[in-house]
């Protein structure tokens, strides 16, 4: 199987993990891309969505899905979104598409959390892919030399601006031995809006397209 149909295969499986809601909160990205699709296939069984990102917003619209306010429909009982990578604790490094903070906020307001993935984005230590940190843009040499203190490498994502007129910083070399730490320590740095460890939140299920089918990962 191509990374492509792991990614269809994990998103149409996510479908069999909506249980009642009516309500669905959407992520962002080519595997949610996937999932966006085959929701349209059930648009008449929910009433509509929340999305986290301009760019799925577009696709849910296009698919006959409502897109709703979160401020208007209150706690979600199930969010799906994808991931840059996942640990078997289901601690996730997201952003790469530089929708993070919509994503981040629409997770907290979910009751369950179900991350869509190909079986590439599972590994051992976060870290590998490079971290994305969402920074106001007069805060960004300042955020740049926090993260250098950190151990960090920090680069601007040239030409890139955030659905809420922010920059991001993409940043190697961290340590994730304490991801829930890392967390902490970037998102108290002034000027930092949020970062793309999702630790404190992390998954409450893993669906991971595979050669041999979906795996399912539980918290």
């Amino acid at each position: 199987m191509t990374a492509d149909d792991k990614k269809r295969a994990a998103a149409r499986a996510a479908l069999d993990h909506l249980d009642d809601a009516r309500i669905i909160g959407v992520g962002t990205g080519s595997t949610v891309n996937h999932f966006i699709d085959a929701l349209g296939s059930i648009r008449d069984r929910i009433e509509g969505a929340v999305s986290s990102s301009e760019a799925s917003t577009a696709r849910l619209r296009t698919a006959g899905i409502p897109v709703l306010d979160l401020n208007q429909t209150g706690t979600l009982d199930v969010y799906v979104d994808g991931a840059d990578e996942a640990n078997r604790q289901l601690q996730l490094i997201k952003g790469g598409g530089g929708a993070l903070t919509r994503e981040k906020i629409v997770a907290e307001a979910s009751r369950r959390f179900v991350c869509i993935a190909d079986d590439s984005k599972l590994v051992g230590l976060l870290g590998a892919f490079p971290l994305p940190v969402e920074v106001i843009p007069m805060a960004r040499s300042l955020v740049a030399r926090k993260l250098v203190a950190l151990g960090g490498q920090p680069a601007l994502r040239e030409g890139f601006v955030t659905d809420n007129g922010n920059v991001i910083l993409d940043v190697r070399n961290l340590d994730f031995t304490d991801a829930a730490g890392l967390e902490t320590r970037i998102n108290n740095i002034p000027g930092v809006i949020t970062c793309g460890i999702f630790a404190h939140r992390p998954a409450d299920l893993l669906l991971l397209g595979t050669d041999n089918g979906v795996e399912v990962i539980r918290a």
